[in-house]
Parts: structure tokens; C-alpha cells; sequence
């Protein structure tokens, strides 16, 4: 009979644990609907009030807009650790002069709220710096937030 290695073993229970984990979901050949429910848009009375700026600590939360208001984000990085320019995803926000200066890695940005809708601003930077004479670290650092805009 073959002995079973710890090694072996740990391996497998991962294994079934990361499978277990990845679910299914529903597809037209599998005699489901082929939808898939969307995530929860995030209302009014979940959202706090935008600050002035946002920094990296502000990464996770929700903020709502009215039509007009304008939020910034300021992200401090570094050169060997600089965070990428932020993005927007969603049509709620237009782009707008942030008028700020920038240090070498960091990242500035701001909005204004256009339309109602929801959009979320994210960024990212790698975990540790980059340094050939180094261990690398894979990664990066994940900023992002949500904003609400909401109607008058």
C-alpha cells in the first residue's frame, strides 16, 4: 500500500478548496436562464459625503455627488513605488483640471459629476519597489473607490 505524504495531502485539500470556491454559474447549454444577477448599485444613504480630496487611505468606501460637485484624489507614491493614473469607470463623471503639481509617482486626478450613475475610480502601484539587486515581490497595491452620483 502507498503512504500518503503530508506534502500530498495539504496539496490536495488546497486543491478542493480552490474549486470549491470558483462556483459555477447558470449558461445556456447547462439548461439554466444564461443571466447573471449584476451586483448591487450602492444607494444614497450608503454613500458618505465626498471629502475635498481623496487619498489612498479612502480606498474600499463609497462617496455621493450631486450633479456639478467635484471630487479630487491625490495618491503620494514614490519613484520606485509610483501609483498608475486613475481611472474611471462609468460615464457619471467627466474628467476635469485637477491644477495640482505632481511628484514623481504620484497620482492626481479629479472629476466633476455629469450625470446620474454610478462609477468606480481605482489605481494601483506595485507592492514593493522595483530593484534589479532585489527579491521581487508580484502584486500591486489595489486603490479604489465608488461614487454615486445622484439626481438633484
Amino acid at each position: 500500500m502507498r503512504r500518503t505524504t503530508p506534502t500530498r495531502t495539504i496539496a490536495l485539500t488546497a486543491l478542493i478548496l480552490l474549486l470549491a470556491g470558483c462556483g459555477t454559474q447558470s449558461g445556456g447549454d447547462a439548461g439554466g436562464s444564461g443571466t447573471v444577477s449584476p451586483s448591487p448599485t450602492p444607494s444614497p444613504r450608503d454613500c458618505a459625503t465626498a471629502k475635498a480630496e481623496l487619498g489612498a487611505a479612502d480606498t474600499g468606501d463609497t462617496y455621493c455627488l450631486a450633479p456639478g460637485e467635484t471630487i479630487r484624489v491625490s495618491l503620494d507614491g514614490t519613484t520606485r513605488k509610483p501609483w498608475a493614473p486613475v481611472k474611471a469607470a462609468g460615464s457619471a463623471l467627466e474628467a476635469t483640471n485637477s491644477g495640482i503639481v505632481l511628484q514623481p509617482g504620484d497620482a492626481s486626478a479629479a472629476y466633476q459629476a455629469v450625470s446620474p450613475g454610478t462609477v468606480r475610480l481605482t489605481s494601483s502601484r506595485p507592492m514593493c519597489p522595483s530593484d534589479p539587486a532585489r527579491v521581487s515581490c508580484d502584486g500591486p497595491q489595489e486603490w479604489a473607490v465608488t461614487v454615486v452620483v445622484t439626481k438633484e
